[in-house]
Parts: structure tokens; sequence; C-alpha cells
């Protein structure tokens, strides 16, 4: 979303039937500590809130500071949600949104967009006009670009699982014409290059705070995993290791990484204690975790100092105020 771009005329989001209710006292018991080391990222007087319902799928939530809002996606609608710190309004940002999943935003600000439908990677200008970042890998088409990272040299990482093709829900149902892999854009050199293969459904990505490290969530793998890479020169990427097994019932999808390395992971498919946002510090070990009574997909934070938490759930956005920032 650029300064001066149209906004696609208001649509109404209405609550969901998911049960819910604020907390009615501080500290919120959603907020767990797995850990003892989690309580410094706790606020004592900070409460999960709803923001919006009546989504059928959201994902990829992206904070746009300059404009007070956050971006998010709902796929099966086909549209891109905004919503207002300021006013609390919600609004229909895009629609058709080639079905968009994953969005981020790069270091010109500019918002950066995995499109299911359109089985590409494409960057919003300030102007509102659409720059196809990558389509292509090797002239055969990409699978359905699932989630994105911008790294600090200007490169898009991003994940290509076949998700968005594999069906008429979340995209357009077709034969994928390639492996199911991780790939590296550069756009100031017009290059998309393979990172890394053999990652078993490739989705949620993010890097280390020093940027050493990429972590990429095999969510096709049983049970599901978080696998840690070394970043060497020239963006190669190293032999990778499991950071995190996510053991029976563990669904990490999406996820951001704090200042202090640690990996807010959405999490959940319905099980008893297991549903909302999952914290796992730098090595890997759980510490903490939001209750919440649906499955989160993916988290971004945002807010003036970039310390309030959002969180996408199937059907809801949330949001909590934390002890950290995000990176």
């Amino acid at each position: 979303m650029a300064p001066g771009q149209a906004e696609a005329a208001a649509a109404p989001v209405g609550w969901n039937e998911t049960p819910w209710s604020p907390s009615p006292c501080y500290p919120d018991r959603r907020v767990r500590s797995l850990d003892p080391s989690f309580d410094r990222y706790r606020v004592m007087n900070a409460a999960v809130e709803k923001l919006a319902g009546g989504l059928r799928w959201g994902e990829g939530p992206v904070w746009f500071g300059d404009q007070h809002c956050l971006l998010w996606s709902d796929i099966p609608n086909n549209r891109i949600l905004r919503w207002d710190e300021r006013s609390g309004a919600v609004s229909v940002f895009r629609q058709p949104s080639n079905f968009a999943n994953g969005n981020t935003r790069d270091h010109a600000g500019r918002l950066v967009t995995c499109e299911h439908g359109a089985r590409r990677v494409t960057r919003t200008e300030y102007d509102g006009s659409i720059t196809v970042i990558a389509d292509r890998f090797e002239n055969k088409r990409l699978n359905s670009p699932n989630d994105v990272v911008v790294k600090r040299d200007g490169t898009i990482w991003f994940t290509d699982p076949a998700f968005g093709i594999s069906g008429d829900y979340e995209g357009e149902r077709a034969e994928p014409e390639l492996p199911q892999n991780l790939y590296c854009a550069d756009p100031a050199r017009g290059t998309v290059e393979l990172a890394m293969a053999g990652i078993e459904g490739p989705n949620g990505l993010a890097f280390s705070p020093d940027e050493t490290l990429l972590y990429v969530v095999a969510s096709r793998a049983s049970p599901r995993k978080i696998l840690s890479f070394p970043v060497g020169e020239g963006n190669r990427l190293g032999e990778g290791r499991v950071l995190i097994d996510a053991g029976p019932g563990g669904t990490p999808d999406g996820f951001r990484v704090d200042e202090d390395g640690n990996l807010w992971c959405g999490w959940g498919m319905g099980a008893e204690g297991l549903d909302g946002v999952r914290v796992f510090n730098p090595a890997g070990e759980p510490i903490g975790h939001v209750d919440l009574p649906e499955r989160v997909a993916n988290v971004a934070f945002g807010g003036r100092h970039r310390n309030r938490l959002f969180m996408a759930g199937c059907r809801s956005l949330y949001s909590l105020f934390v002890n950290t920032r995000g990176c």
C-alpha cells in the first residue's frame, strides 16, 4: 500500500461464531509461561483483544506504521483486508487479490505479496501499480508462493508449496510444474534463484535478528518441523538442522522473530491447549503460549514500538501487547 493509493470500497467484516470474551481481569490467563524465562515478555495489564472476525482463512499480516494500519489476507474470500489502528475499522484493501497469502514490506516500505491465484510474488508500487518479482523459475510456472521475507540486502525470500493449486478453494486447481522449493529473488538484478530444495511443504519463514540463520517450516513433515539453515556468503544456505520438532498435534505455520531471537509461531489445529501462538527461544525450547479459540496461521509485530503482536487466526484477527519488539 502506498500514500495516495485508492482503497477498495469498505465491506463489512462480521464477527464470527468463534466463542470469545475478553479477559475479565489481569493478568490474562490466556498468556501462559511454559518456562520462567517467558515471564519477562508478558505485560501484566495487557490482554488479548479480538479485532475482527468473519474470515474464511486469515493469513499474512503485515504492519504499516506510517499509515497506522495492518493488512492481512483472507485467502478463500480472495481479498486483502485493512484494520485501522485509530478507528478500529476494518475495510477491504484489495479484492480480488489473486488469492493473496503471505505479505511483507520491502525496505522502501512497499507491499510484497505472495499470490496463489496468479502463482507469483508481486510488489505494490507507490502509485498502486503492480510489479511482478517472480512468477517462473527455469521457464516453468511457480506453484503457489506462500510466505515471504525481505533481507536487509533487499533480496526477497519466499516458499513455494503447491497448496494453492491443489484445489479451487485457495486458488485454482492445476498441475505443478516445479518441485516445492524455497527461492531467493533479487529485484535489483532481476534474478530468481533456488535457495533450497527438498523441504517437505515449505511454509512460513523468517531470519534470525542478525540474519545469519534462516528458519523455515516443513509443514508436510510428520511431525511438522521448523528447520534452521546457516546463511553464508552470497546468500548460500548451509546444511539445515531441525530446530523445533512440533511433536504430536503441533502445527507451526507462519511465524516472526523478536529482537531477542525468540520465534512467535502460529500454532494449533483444534487440539486442546495448542491453538494460538507458541513461543520458542533461539535454542528451540518452548517458553510461552497465547491461548486462542482457533488456530493461528501467521503473526506480525506492529504498533509504534513493534511491541504489539497481531495474530491472524483462521476466522479472526487478534492482538496482544508484549514486552519485546519484533525484528
